[in-house]
């Protein structure tokens, strides 16, 4: 003799909730995915810009004397 039984409400309401406990993980961890990749891409960014840029203290090659405006 059972003690409980399962009606088919009850057990399509565990269903639902399965199914939607199993949406929440598999879309958690898509969100996870992409925001790592964007964060490798960031860092990528950010190692060329620190390579590739040049001090400011270091002076411009003079290709052409600079003309100042006389005042007066």
């Amino acid at each position: 003799m059972p003690l409980a039984k399962i009606t088919g409400p009850g057990l399509a309401a565990i269903a639902v909730s399965v199914a939607l406990l199993w949406g929440c993980a598999l879309s958690e961890r898509a969100l996870m995915r992409q925001a790592l990749r964007e964060r490798a891409q960031v860092m990528r960014k950010l190692v060329r810009l620190r390579r590739d840029s040049e001090p400011v203290w270091l002076p411009t090659p003079a290709t052409r004397p600079h003309l100042r405006p006389n005042a007066g």
